[in-house]
Formats: structure tokens, C-alpha cells, sequence
């Protein structure tokens, strides 16, 4: 059977799809009754799903070869998915964003969590970096353009098809510019401070933004302390302590590239005299400095992620815990410690346990005084915990 518009229905087996019928948006491989027609599909293709009481769940696109097999656009059954479609999703996410912040600088689209599942778009300005994760958005990214070009009209765009999870989608990797000249590294404003970012090579998308709170939130304990940014990156955190009046700063990366970058970062805002950019392994330095007793009044752990899928749990639970004791060993006595995790696979109360026997290994005593998420530009779709991946934990240790 077909819809009027030529997209192939995809029937659940009896009883499956509990998650998407309480509102999720993805349906799994082992829900779908795959017969030859679906089986034929390409990756990506665009289908509907209808439950086996014809309950309909509207359109998606749908990867025979992905344990998510079909992730849906959250619209109703028969809407035509085209650069329209596209455009008021993608205007919907700006008007949220300008709503909350008054610079032109944030994520503009989360995925899921904007119902533009495999679409992540970054705003710099007028530059936009896209991102395309499944072999779904990877078929519709001349609509996505279109569409972007119609909303934003940016002066630049850079797409980056180069995450890792691309490789499960059966997606090669490349990284070009679809309009404009990209520069080399780009200027962005966060927090009141100027900072640089690499948007053809640099991690991800160029920059985290999801950790602008957090960053926030540190520098405001900052004031005459000393600070131990460990997995510095390109200084987010670093170089905003040291403007908020850290009495000395150390970041630790292995990525000389983003240490130049931060490096940069602070002379822009009047810092290099107070930070100190290091090129080291973070393990090997973290037990370096608690073997010399060097002890700071913060202390910042933001690594990239332990757990990458389900099988790396425990495995990146004794990361997070091995993380959490090394760092504990290097915050001064009344001092403060933040352990991050952006691996979406670490459930948050496992990861607060991890964190907690980390510190208590330490021999250290601490009282947790924050736990958070990512900015209000990273939204979290009611339904989908995965998309709160990014857990932050603030601790005051005695």
C-alpha cells in the first residue's frame, strides 16, 4: 500500500512501537513487519508508519541496515516533505534561539529534539555549519540548503559529513563549503567573550556551545582562584575564568591545533598573561601533577566521550571513575571540581555514582552543588532521553 504522494507504508508487528506511540520518534528495526517491497528500499528513503491497528504515525525515512530503522519527522501522515516543510522547522528553531539569546551565535537546529532528526546546525553569525549524521537527512540535504538559505540567507555555510556515527548509516565522510568562502578559523562570541573556532576541521561542528552555562557557572567561582582546565580544548572554559579574574590558569589538550586556537583566544581578550596552554596526554599529566601534590582551586574535567555505545559502559565507567579520583587529587582543599560527560550512553545516575566512588578513591569528602545539562539551544525532546546526553556535576570538596 501507498499514500497519495508515493511513500510506502511500513506496518509495526502486532503489539511493537510502545515507545513511538508514546510520542518517540524513532521506530526499531525489530518492530517492523519487512517485507520484499521494504526491503527493496535504499537507505534513506522516505516512508510512512502505520501501527497494526492503523494507528499512523506520520512520515519518516527509513535505513534497513540501522538498528533505528526508521526515525519520523513528527508531522501528520501525507505531509509533503519538501523545502517548505524544511524551512518552517528550521524557523521554528531560529525563533526559539533568538527568543533566549540576544547574539547571533548557538545551535541553531538540535536534531531530534527539533524534529529534524540527523540535522544539526551551528550558527556563527552569518556562517552556518551543518551537520548530517543518516542516510535520510544525507538524500534531503539540498532541501535542507534551500530551506536554510530561505530562513537565514547565510553569507557562508560549511557542511560537515564527517561525524563518526555517518560510518553505522553506511555514509562515506567529507567536509566543503556549499556557499561562500570559509575562513580558516572564525571569531564567536560567548559568555561576553571572544573566542575562535575551526569550522572545516575543528571537533564536531568547530564548537560546544552545549557547555556555555556551565562555563558560566565556573567562571563566576573564578575570582583570584587558581584553574585546572583539563581536556582545554580551545579554551571555552579557560580563557572565561581567567576574564572573570582567575589568578592563574593551566589547560591541558592534545590537540595542538585547538591549544593554538585558545592560545589566540586569550591574547584576544587581554588573557595570555594569566593562561598557560599545555600539549599532553590529560591522564598522563592529571598523574603527573597529583604526584608532585601541584593542587589548583578548580579543577575542570570535560573529556570526549568514554562510552560511545552501549557495550563501552562499564568499561567507561571505570574511565569516568579513574577521571574523577585523578582529578580529586589535584583540587586544592576547599576547592571545586566539574566532571562532564556528553556520551548520551551513560545513563546520569550511573554517572554520578562513578563520579561520587572517583572522588571518595580520592579520599576526598565533597558535596555536589550542581548538576546540569546544555543550554536552552541544545532542547531536549520530552520523549527521547538520548538527546540529554550532556551531564555536567559541580562539587564542592572539603
Amino acid at each position: 500500500m501507498t499514500t497519495e504522494i508515493n511513500r510506502l507504508v511500513l506496518r509495526l508487528k502486532p503489539r511493537e512501537g510502545r515507545r513511538a506511540r508514546a510520542g518517540a520518534p524513532w521506530v526499531f528495526s525489530n518492530e517492523i513487519a519487512l517485507d520484499a517491497g521494504a526491503k527493496s528500499l535504499a537507505p534513506g528513503s522516505l516512508v510512512e508508519v502505520e501501527g497494526d491497528d492503523g494507528h499512523r504515525f506520520g512520515p519518516g525515512y527509513f535505513n534497513p541496515a540501522s538498528l533505528i530503522a526508521v526515525r519520523l519527522f513528527e508531522t501528520p501522515a501525507d505531509t509533503k516533505i519538501d523545502r517548505d516543510f524544511f524551512g518552517g522547522r528550521i524557523a521554528r528553531a531560529l525563533a526559539l534561539r533568538d527568543s533566549v539569546f540576544d547574539k547571533p551565535f548557538y545551535r541553531l537546529v538540535h536534531a531530534e529534539a527539533d524534529r529534524l532528526p540527523g540535522l544539526v546546525i551551528d550558527r556563527y553569525g552569518g556562517l552556518c555549519t551543518v551537520q548530517i549524521t543518516t542516510a535520510g537527512m544525507e538524500a534531503l540535504t539540498n532541501l535542507v540548503l534551500q530551506a536554510l538559505d530561505d530562513v537565514l540567507a547565510p553569507e557562508c555555510v560549511v557542511l560537515r559529513a564527517d561525524a563518526p556515527a555517518r560510518s553505522q548509516e553506511g555514509l562515506s565522510s567529507y567536509v566543503r563549503t556549499t556557499k561562500g568562502n570559509a575562513p580558516q578559523h572564525f571569531a564567536l562570541e560567548e559568555n561576553g567573550t571572544r573566542y575562535f573556532a575551526d569550522l572545516m576541521g575543528g571537533q564536531k561542528t568547530g564548537w560546544y556551545f552545549d557547555q556555555r552555562d556551565n562555563r558560566a557557572f565556573i567562571a563566576a567561582l573564578a575570582g583570584t582562584r587558581s584553574v585546572l582546565d583539563v581536556y582545554c580544548h580551545s579554551g571555552g572554559f579557560a580563557v572565561l575564568a581567567a576574564r572573570a579574574g582567575a589568578r592563574e590558569v593551566h589547560g591541558i589538550d592534545s590537540s595542538g591545533p585547538a591549544l593554538a586556537l585558545a592560545e589566540e583566544s586569550a591574547a584576544a581578550n587581554g588573557v595570555s598573561g594569566t593562561c598557560r596552554f599545555v600539549k599532553a596526554d590529560a591522564i598522563e599529566e592529571m598523574e603527573r601533577l597529583a604526584g608532585t601534590f601541584e593542587r589548583f582551586d578548580i579543577v575542570i574535567c570535560d573529556p570526549p566521550p568514554f562510552v560511545k555505545s552501549r557495550k563501552d559502559i562499564e568499561a567507561g565507567a571505570r574511565a569516568y571513575r579513574k577521571l574523577a579520583r585523578l582529578a580529586a587529587r589535584t583540587v586544592s582543599s576547599n576547592g571545586f571540581l566539574l566532571l562532564a560527560s556528553c556520551s548520551h550512553n551513560m545513563p546520569a545516575d550511573r554517572f554520578q555514582t562513578e563520579c561520587g566512588t572517583g572522588i571518595g578513591r580520592a579520599g576526598r569528602s565533597a558535596r555536589l552543588i550542581r548538576s546540569a545539562g546544555a543550554g536552552a539551544d541544545h532542547p531536549i525532546h520530552p520523549m527521547l532521553p538520548e538527546t540529554a546526553y550532556l551531564k555536567a556535576l559541580v562539587y564542592a570538596l572539603d
